[in-house]
């Protein structure tokens, strides 16, 4: 497929993109497994725990981290002694397509000759599901040689800042 156009000098965009930001909050190892197992319906401590053979410090950092960034709310299952499991918010339940299309990856690049160690069913048809990205609007996939990167909302030309310093008739855009 040919690229119409040269895309959008966006040499800027590691400043604030939504990459880097989003990898900043869940990028490392043990965090990603979490939510792995989160998004698989491991809620409790001990469960994580076992499944993950994380050093326990190091679990109660992660989640305390994930609560406070948004991605797990902490909700008390019982009293004397008190307990908790950790339940996705919508922010973590939206980072399923992230997680299937990592895992689709691993499976493809990966995975030993015997197959993928876990798959998922799609309940909707009953078959082992295949994720991919599709675009919202027309529901056709995305791919690297279809889509074109292009300043959004909140892009800021760093050629045309506004001098702030100048008085409001007097300042450039």
């Amino acid at each position: 497929m040919k690229r119409s156009r040269r895309p959008a000098d966006l040499a800027h965009r590691f400043q604030g993109d939504s990459v880097g930001r989003t990898l900043a909050l869940i990028g490392d190892h043990w965090t990603l497994m979490i939510l792995r197992e989160a998004l698989f319906g491991v809620r409790r401590y001990g469960q994580l725990a076992r499944n993950l053979g994380i050093p326990r410090p190091t679990l109660s950092v992660r989640l305390r981290s994930m609560v406070d960034s948004g991605l797990l709310e902490r909700v008390r299952y019982a009293r004397d002694p008190d307990r908790y499991e950790y339940h996705l918010t919508e922010a973590g339940r939206d980072l399923f397509g992230a997680a299937a299309v990592l895992m689709r990856w691993g499976d493809k690049y990966l995975a030993g000759p015997e197959g993928p160690p876990i798959v998922l069913r799609h309940h909707d048809c009953g078959q082992i599901a295949d994720p991919t990205v599709i675009c919202g609007r027309c529901g056709n996939e995305i791919t690297p040689y279809n889509v074109t990167p292009e300043p959004g909302p909140a892009f800021r030309d760093t050629d045309a800042q506004v001098d702030r310093s100048a008085s409001p008739t007097q300042r450039t855009t």
